[in-house]
């Protein structure tokens, strides 16, 4: 028996990376996944951003499959390494859109079909850049903190109906979003370096991610819920060092 036998799932931003491993880890343990994406490759094209496509996606797979019992808001956009003093209020409101309303928009209609029939599994992306600074640019690491936060604030409002909420907070994961810095490591010969930071002193998989979600889905995390689970090989158990200022008067 697969662990999610019977469970019909959808899955955004499953065209590649974190979200399409999990489309097939998920059919995998038995469960109907619909995966969602902007790009070509997936079932759906949805854009996880939009009040409108989700929506529509929550009604389309109920009226389809008749319930829908886990939601992995996956789908997310980096924004690049650009100062604050670089970006503008767009660029802002478009990685914000992404990263953060998307899984916002999953709550508020997966979390209502979910709470008609008793129950369902929500799991947002976030990342370890939403913990502090130091690991993306600053509007990809405030969407991401503002998602660990909603999952522990959606789980509070959906108290007592069944439905959990929780997210993940990968660290570096080998995907498109990373590729650039990967290729840029390998080609300079230092791929020995990627996740140097770590304690585990590498890069993570997206499989590794999966599994994580694959258990936010199933009954084994029953009991866990409004929490982020890290999944960084270690990197967010220390603080990064800084480079130090003399501030003595002259």
């Amino acid at each position: 028996m697969g662990r999610l036998d019977g469970k019909i799932a959808i899955i955004t931003g499953a065209a590649s990376g974190i979200g399409k491993t999990s489309v097939e880890l998920f059919r995998s343990e038995g469960a109907t996944v619909i995966g969602a994406d902007v790009s070509d490759g997936a079932d759906i094209r949805c854009d996880a951003g939009s009040e409108d496509d989700v929506k529509h996606l929550v009604d389309q797979v109920v009226a389809e499959h008749g319930q829908i019992d886990i939601f992995f808001a996956n789908a997310g956009v980096s924004g690049g390494f650009a100062s604050i003093s670089e970006q503008s209020a767009a660029d802002w409101a478009e990685i914000l859109r992404v990263n953060l309303i998307g899984p916002f928009l999953a709550v508020k209609y997966a979390g209502a079909r979910m709470k008609e029939r008793g129950g369902g599994s929500i799991i947002c992306t976030a990342s370890v850049a939403g913990l502090r600074s130091g690991a993306g640019g600053a509007a990809y690491s405030a969407s991401k903190a503002g998602v660990i936060n909603l999952a522990a604030t959606a789980a509070q409002q959906l108290s007592g109906t069944g439905v959990r909420v929780n997210a993940i907070a990968p660290g570096l994961i080998e995907t498109g979003m990373t590729k650039p810095l990967y290729d840029m490591a390998r080609d300079r010969g230092q791929s020995h370096r990627i996740g140097e930071l770590n304690p585990a002193a590498r890069g993570g998989e997206p499989n590794e991610i999966a599994q994580v979600a694959l258990f936010l889905a199933s009954d084994a995390s029953s009991y866990v819920n409004g929490t982020t689970l890290v999944v960084d090989g270690g990197l967010s158990s220390s603080h990064p060092t800084t480079r130090r200022f003399d501030l003595r008067m002259a």
